[in-house]
């Protein structure tokens, strides 16, 4: 059954344009073409990525954060308590309050330390800064690296420059041993990120990084398998030419430089909307779309890779409108978005906001000024502008 699968899957209907067979594709000495298990070697090259990424982080990014002043905010810990970290380990994170009110009976604590105890939980579980600045300074790198190599390795190629070339000879064009390499570079890089995904930064859009890698993955093996490869170059370059600035951009964020980290993502913005909006569309989707019609006739491979570059141009769109929409509040507001993706942690404000309804009941809260509207404010230093003491916690005009 294995085999009649096997046999179904590589037909060549699938995989070649009309009027070409596997016979044609046969290798020589001199002439070599993409085969599905050269892709096997990009696991092992994953796991070596792993290490070196391991050894970066210690040797070079974690000590640069403590030179740059990346200060890793003191969190209160939660005090130990089986029951609620039995639950918070097995049921949920987050209880509602139902559950709340089980668990304060169950611990016989106030509800209220029973959502501090969480709250406190949830902070611990997050990501400190150092690990996040680590982590950023690793994709900066690889991604400066490989946008180099990229045109490196394609500034001397026609098809970077004419792009109806990407389809002379199509789809026996040799495989060039620079293009094999660029390819397991990136593809070990996206297997690299899948085998450390239970260790890096969780943010809010977990399951879409997840689904994300595994199409890009899907979408390289592809590219490689069918002979795509010169389109596929190109997809690689114009992607990581943004990733270069969105990097640098979260360093300068965890290093508190504002307006270094603003100005950088506004150059991220432009390059972003550039590459993906204009370059891409004409570089990849019109060339594969209209050029590749020169060479051959509409086949099953045409449609699919096709298909998957207009979901992958739906999904520049999709955060295009993302970033425009912050770049349109720092234009007006003059200040930059958190970003959505991000895991924020609690603020201490909701710990400071119990500690003060306690005291309300108490009756000493403390005020430092009324507003000439008759409104508290407490972090003024002038005095109350009329004379008020306190009943029962409230404020009382004498």
């Amino acid at each position: 059954m294995a085999g009649s699968l096997y046999k179904w899957l590589w037909q060549h209907e699938f995989w070649l344009p009309p009027g070409i067979t596997w016979e044609d594709m046969q290798e020589t000495e001199d002439i070599h073409y993409p085969k599905p298990r050269h892709l096997l070697l990009s696991i092992p090259f994953a796991l070596i990525l792993v290490a070196i990424r391991c050894a970066f982080e210690r040797a070079i990014a974690l000590p640069l954060s403590t030179k740059l002043g990346v200060r890793d905010k003191q969190r209160p810990k939660a005090q130990p308590n089986p029951v609620l970290e039995t639950f918070y380990s097995v049921r949920c994170k987050n209880p509602e309050e139902g559950e709340l009110l089980s668990l304060s009976k169950q611990c016989e604590l106030p509800v209220r330390k029973v959502e501090r105890w969480f709250r406190r939980r949830r902070n611990m579980d997050r990501p400190s800064l150092s690990k996040k600045f680590c982590e950023a300074c690793w994709r900066f790198t690889f991604y400066i690296i490989s946008f180099f190599t990229g045109l490196t390795v394609l500034y001397d190629k026609p098809w970077l420059w004419d792009h109806r070339e990407c389809w002379t000879g199509y789809p026996q064009q040799p495989l060039q041993s620079s293009l094999y390499w660029y390819y397991m570079l990136e593809l070990s890089f996206y297997w690299s990120l899948v085998f450390t995904l239970p260790f890096d930064v969780k943010r809010k859009d977990f399951k879409e990084q997840i689904v994300h890698h595994a199409a890009t993955i899907f979408l390289i093996s592809f590219s490689y398998c069918a002979n795509y490869i010169r389109i596929g170059t190109l997809v690689l370059v114009i992607h990581d030419a943004s990733d270069c600035f969105l990097e640098p951009t979260k360093i300068f964020n965890y290093m508190k430089w504002k307006k270094t980290c603003d100005s950088l993502f506004m150059i991220f913005s432009a390059v972003f909307l550039i590459s993906r909006l204009i370059i891409y569309p004409y570089t990849v989707l019109y060339n594969t779309y209209y050029y590749s019609m020169e060479i051959f006739q509409p086949f099953f491979g045409y449609y699919f890779v096709n298909t998957l570059l207009i979901i992958l141009q739906l999904l520049h769109v999709f955060w295009s409108c993302l970033i425009i929409h912050m770049v349109y509040k720092f234009i007006l507001q003059g200040t930059m978005e958190k970003d959505m993706r991000s895991d924020t942690e609690e603020s201490d404000k909701d710990e400071e906001g119990d500690k003060i309804r306690e005291k309300e009941k108490n009756g000493i809260t403390y005020f430092s000024n009324v507003t000439s509207n008759g409104y508290i404010r407490r972090n003024g230093s002038e005095p109350l502008n009329s004379r008020a003491h306190l009943v029962n916690g409230h404020i009382k005009e004498r």
